[in-house]
């Protein structure tokens, strides 16, 4: 059914809390004790690099870059005990179409924390948001979870990390499946004509248009990206990222276990050293295979809608999610 709710209309049904702006920008919040809320941009890089190591994250520059060109990020800088300016917390709203937008990055450096930063912050991004009549979306871990809930999030589903250390047993178990997998599905790169496929695959899975943020992922490392081809259609695909410490593969999506085999078995083959991954808990039944290749669980996540009677997209189709910052 088409949607006829005017954009005020869904700007009063979203705001439900947290700050706003003004028409003009201006935020309705006043400054924190010790610093004020400004906006982020590439010239803040290496601040927002220290702060995502600071939480032990693998954020790397390519990532930090990537959401304040496709997103908005805010942050505090307030002195330190020498009395140096820091970029004290952040927070990155990153927008997918006008319907909703990804809510990550926040994080506040050690000695700054008790403050409140964190909260005045993701009040200012949900307000932005709310005053755009944009749902908010982020995926909370347990810590964070009680937090998110105060702010009118609700859980949808769930998904888990789990980190390779050992390349080799993940190698030599490629190996031992290959011949089973291509059977079920070609397994070959990505080629430049195979974007329309994949965009009509991953439209209606995401729930919104994610072009940007794929192609950025197929050229930051085109060695991990590939496709699942099945009686001369694209049935599947996979993309990698480099991280501060370890790659990341994801998303990933795939029409059975053999695919999603497949997929990540060319994936894991092009990348040396530690890994991530994020399997959603729809895809449970692949821990196994996963364990055999030397994957362990890391941590849950919980993705949270605020301004959404559900998640968008259909997450029975996806395998991988990109990382809890990206969607």
């Amino acid at each position: 059914m088409e949607n006829t709710e005017k954009p005020a209309e869904r700007r009063k049904r979203r705001a439900r809390g947290g700050t706003a702006e003004a028409p003009d920008g201006a935020p309705r919040n006043g400054p924190p004790a010790g610093g004020a809320i400004g906006p982020l941009g590439v010239a803040d890089l290496a601040g927002a690099l220290e702060l995502s190591a600071s939480a032990s994250w693998n954020q790397n520059e390519a990532d930090w870059r990537l959401m304040l060109t496709l997103g908005r990020g805010w942050g505090i800088r307030a002195p330190d005990d020498s009395g140096r300016e820091r970029l004290a917390a952040s927070v990155i709203a990153l927008p997918y179409g006008d319907e909703f937008a990804w809510v990550s990055m926040v994080i506040v450096l050690p000695s700054f924390r008790g403050r409140g930063y964190a909260s005045l912050l993701l009040d200012h991004a949900l307000g932005e948001l709310a005053w755009r009549g944009i749902a908010a979306i982020l995926d909370a871990t347990p810590d964070g979870h009680p937090i998110y809930v105060e702010k009118g999030f609700v859980d949808t589903w769930g998904f888990r990390r789990y980190r390779r250390a050992a390349p080799a047993i993940a190698r030599a178990s490629a190996e031992r499946s290959a011949a089973t997998v291509t059977r079920a599905a070609a397994i070959r790169p990505l080629r430049d004509d195979d974007w329309p496929s994949i965009l009509a695959i991953d439209r209606p899975a995401f729930g919104a248009d994610r072009e940007a943020l794929l192609r950025s992922l197929a050229a930051r490392l085109p060695g991990g990206a590939h496709v699942a081809e099945s009686g001369g259609r694209i049935a599947g695909f996979v993309f990698a990222r480099d991280g501060r410490e370890a790659s990341h593969v994801g998303p990933l999506l795939a029409p059975d276990e053999a695919t999603a085999h497949g997929l990540l078995d060319a994936a894991l083959a092009a990348l040396g050293g530690p890994v991530y991954l994020d399997l959603t808990d729809h895809h449970a039944r692949l821990l196994p295979w996963l364990q055999s290749r030397g994957f362990a669980f890391q941590r849950p996540f919980t993705r949270m809608v605020r301004g959404l009677p559900h998640a968008p997209g259909d997450p029975t189709r996806i395998v991988l999610v990109a990382g809890p910052e990206l969607g």
